[in-house]
């Protein structure tokens, strides 16, 4: 392309309606004439093609037909399968919902494996765009990856189109890249929570291709404890320091029953102007707050 820019030569269409492939090379493996290349309004001259001439005395060598060959036997031995001497279990507990006042995020810290606390400190809330946060639950690894890959897509979508992607579409996104995953080990529960110019909106997301939307989300090892509050308390029309309020307390069940969540709870609140961090909160204080203990200091 820049070596036709400095000859001044016109430019062929990559890919033209007519036909999938042009080039030189897959014409003649289909048979074509390889001197010239389909454009959008037929056959045109390549732009440097010299024909030669009968003084040099070079024929075309005849195309022959590839032969496939058989594929070599696979010489790699057969292993006996090694035993895992323990599951590989993690868990988290993340919820989300939407009331009056736009989308609250709310997740604990705790990454886990089997009975090891990998990381305490785990950002679980992860922000996608300025008006899009999405809450993890899965494979950690996989999780980040996804995540990413959902961000770049968002970005290059609103540069394309001059308009962000509704939460809605980058739902459908997510759940048509993760379908072709659907029984491998991927695993990756991901909740979309943002805003767009339909008003608030939340979506939940599975590796499976499973997408559904609602009101009020909770996805990991400690939703059934998260459910248990959240049941019980909750409303659309709620303050939003009652929201607040509510998802810590949520949280805070659920990691006092769950075993594999536990550290901090992270809360994100989601409005029209945007997503905003409102702080990351230590659940040891609560725990004693709650068994009448008063307050921890040093915390």
């Amino acid at each position: 392309m820049a070596l036709q820019d400095i000859c001044r030569q016109p430019h062929t269409p990559a890919f033209p309606l007519s036909r999938k492939w042009n080039d030189p090379i897959s014409l003649a493996l289909d048979g074509g004439d390889t001197n010239t290349v389909l454009g959008r309004g037929g056959f045109a001259t390549l732009p440097f093609y010299m024909p030669l001439t009968a003084n040099t005395g070079f024929k075309k060598p005849p195309l022959r037909p590839r032969t496939p060959h058989p594929a070599p036997p696979n010489q790699i031995p057969k292993r006996a399968a090694v035993a895992v001497p323990f599951e590989l279990a993690h868990g988290t507990t993340t919820l989300s919902f939407k009331f009056q006042g736009g989308v609250i995020a709310a997740a604990d810290t705790r990454s886990s494996c089997a009975g090891y606390v990998e990381c305490p400190t785990a950002e679980k809330v992860i922000p996608i765009h300025s008006h899009l946060v999405g809450t993890t639950s899965g494979t950690s690894a996989d999780c980040m990856l996804w995540k990413r890959i959902l961000s770049r897509e968002c970005r290059l979508y609103q540069l394309r189109n001059k308009v962000p992607l509704t939460v809605k579409g980058t739902a459908k996104l997510l759940s048509a890249a993760l379908s072709p995953f659907k029984g491998t080990e991927l695993c990756v529960a991901a909740t979309l929570c943002g805003w767009d110019r339909t008003g608030p909106s939340l979506h939940y997301v599975y590796s499976d291709g499973t997408r559904l939307e609602g009101q009020l989300f909770s996805v990991g090892s400690g939703s059934p404890y998260a459910y248990s509050v959240l049941d019980r308390e909750y409303r659309f029309d709620m303050s939003v320091p009652e929201a607040y309020a509510l998802a810590r307390n949520a949280v805070y069940h659920a990691t006092h029953r769950d075993a594999y969540s536990g550290g901090c709870v992270d809360l994100y609140h989601v409005t029209e102007c945007g997503w905003r961090k409102i702080g990351r909160d230590n659940l040891l204080p609560v725990y004693y707050e709650k068994k009448g203990g008063g307050e921890v200091r040093g915390f």
